[in-house]
């Protein structure tokens, strides 16, 4: 992880730790994903680099119940393939989700082999190290469920409800 510093921003739905570094966000997980060791890599608490006041912005209008206009600087870190699939995730609108097995067929018709399993997406969206941001929430089972988030079904769920304007 490229990050320098660390910050907390309180959403209504808990504690989020915000990562960075002069460039870009890095990371973005609900305080209950985050263990101590990444804390410690993402280096120095509380300094406010100009990423973060973009990334609270950003989450204050979200949180808000507005679609932001605009996103902070991003700069996920992962193999070729996750960063694949976080850019499809980027490109699930506002409000809308879509199903592991969807992304599975769009990287399938991208890949020269014409092949690609849900699972290995799933894999991949469960890595997303930005949350919310890169919208990896918006994912859901074939059937409609609300399967795994790391930060629990239940925010998954709360954020799905806050982009349906039912909060």
């Amino acid at each position: 992880m490229m990050s320098c510093c660390y910050q907390i921003y309180q959403s209504p739905l808990g504690r989020l730790i915000l990562a960075g570094n002069a460039l870009a966000l890095t990371g973005l997980w609900f305080e209950v994903e985050v263990e101590n060791d990444v804390l410690k890599a993402a280096g120095l608490p509380g300094t406010d680099l100009p990423v973060f006041r973009q990334t609270r912005i950003w989450l204050d209008q979200y949180f808000g119940g507005q679609i932001p206009d605009f996103l902070p600087p991003l700069r996920a870190e992962g193999t070729a393939f996750q960063c694949k699939v976080w850019d499809l995730l980027r490109q699930i609108p506002y409000g809308e989700t879509t199903t592991y097995g969807a992304i599975a067929r769009e990287m399938a018709a991208r890949n020269p082999q014409g092949r690609m399993s849900a699972q290995a997406v799933g894999g991949a969206v469960g890595k997303n190290p930005i949350a919310i941001l890169i919208p990896c929430h918006r994912v859901i089972g074939s059937d409609g469920s609300l399967t795994g988030y790391a930060a629990g079904v239940d925010k998954k769920q709360a954020l799905l409800a806050l982009e349906a304007g039912l909060n």
